[in-house]
């Protein structure tokens, strides 16, 4: 996976997520947001299904995950999803 690409991902998701924020808050508090490409893919319950279904529809691994919240948070690890 293309390090360099996977953080301009997350950073332009991250962008693209905080102004989706308000719109999306009502409807899917607590759930966490698949991105690719500045866009909601999914919304899935746990880190570990939004993973897997990034890994699954992504062959690149170039996506991130964001905790629907009143305040968005990095999720580390889970935002900067490793290759496996």
């Amino acid at each position: 996976m293309d390090q360099n690409r996977q953080g301009l991902e997350v950073d332009r998701n991250y962008d693209a997520f905080v102004r989706m924020l308000g719109s999306i808050l009502t409807g899917h508090r607590d759930q966490l947001a698949l991105m690719r490409e500045g866009q909601i893919v999914g919304f899935y319950t746990t880190p570990a299904e939004a993973n897997r279904a990034g890994v699954d529809m992504f062959e690149d691994q170039i996506f991130s995950i964001q905790e629907v919240t009143d305040e968005p948070i990095d999720l580390g690890f889970w935002s900067h999803v490793a290759s496996h």
